[in-house]
């Protein structure tokens, strides 16, 4: 069983962990201030305008995608950080084919305006 124990151990203070910062606030909240202001839906200070479902402009959707693509590229970069003599010429080849599509995807990116501003 002693074996086990640092396995309990971790099973009983993760969920502390997790429900102990859940659970702190409510002793201290107060819900005596509701009034209609605070209940209705917020739009800059002024009264909601037009429909929810309406359509926005589709140059909204490249940014959010620039900002997720970067994360995968660090991740897949990571192998280069062994020593160069770990690394055999196939894993060394690969990497650079990693960049090369890397960069000519930057490079298509930049030549179609994705990330300019207007």
């Amino acid at each position: 069983m002693s074996e086990f124990a640092p396995i309990c151990i971790y099973l009983v203070i993760s969920p502390l962990v997790s429900l102990i910062p859940l659970g702190v606030p409510f002793p201290f909240a107060s819900n005596s201030s509701t009034y209609p202001e605070k209940l209705s839906a917020y739009e800059c200070g002024s009264d909601p305008s037009g429909d929810a479902r309406s359509r926005f402009d589709i140059r909204f959707y490249p940014v959010p995608i620039l900002f997720i693509i970067p994360d995968p590229e660090v991740t897949f970069s990571f192998p280069w950080a062994v020593p160069p003599n770990k690394i055999d010429l196939f894993g060394s080849w690969s990497m650079m084919a990693f960049l090369l599509i890397l960069t000519i995807g930057s490079l298509y990116e930049w030549k179609r305006g994705a990330s300019d501003r207007e």
